[in-house]
């Protein structure tokens, strides 16, 4: 069974940063594709960032390029994301997901909305 565990969220200033991690467990594949992705009060989800496990690329939303680093640590199964420079419109739910995948561009920002696995998710909220 696939459990996705986030921590770290919180409350800050604009300007300020937190950073969000992930512990994996369970995922049934050598390599496989991780991403976060976020949704505010009463909007749709977004895509914040991703990669694929087996490889070094990752991938971003435009404006979170420059601000956020999304990284890994495979040996204990984690997910990390930096962020820096946040600004009240990064407020929502950060959520952890995770899906199969053999070849790193599967694993774009736009796909990890539909990611197969997701956590409870972890409350962000940046105030001006």
């Amino acid at each position: 069974q696939v459990q996705l565990v986030e921590s770290g969220g919180g409350s800050v200033q604009a300007g300020g940063s937190l950073k969000l991690s992930c512990a994996a467990s369970g995922v049934p594949y050598p390599s496989y594709c991780m991403g976060w992705f976020r949704q505010a009060p009463g909007k749709g989800r977004e895509g914040v960032a991703s990669l694929y496990t087996g490889g070094d690329r990752t991938y971003y939303a435009d404006s979170m390029k420059g601000r956020f680093t999304i990284s890994q640590d495979n040996a204990k199964n984690m997910l990390y994301l930096q962020m820096n420079s946040l600004k009240p419109e990064d407020t929502g739910m950060y959520y952890c997901a995770a899906d199969a995948a053999t070849v790193s561009w599967a694993c774009s920002v736009s796909e990890v909305t539909d990611f197969k696995y997701s956590g409870q998710g972890t409350q962000v909220t940046v105030s001006s």
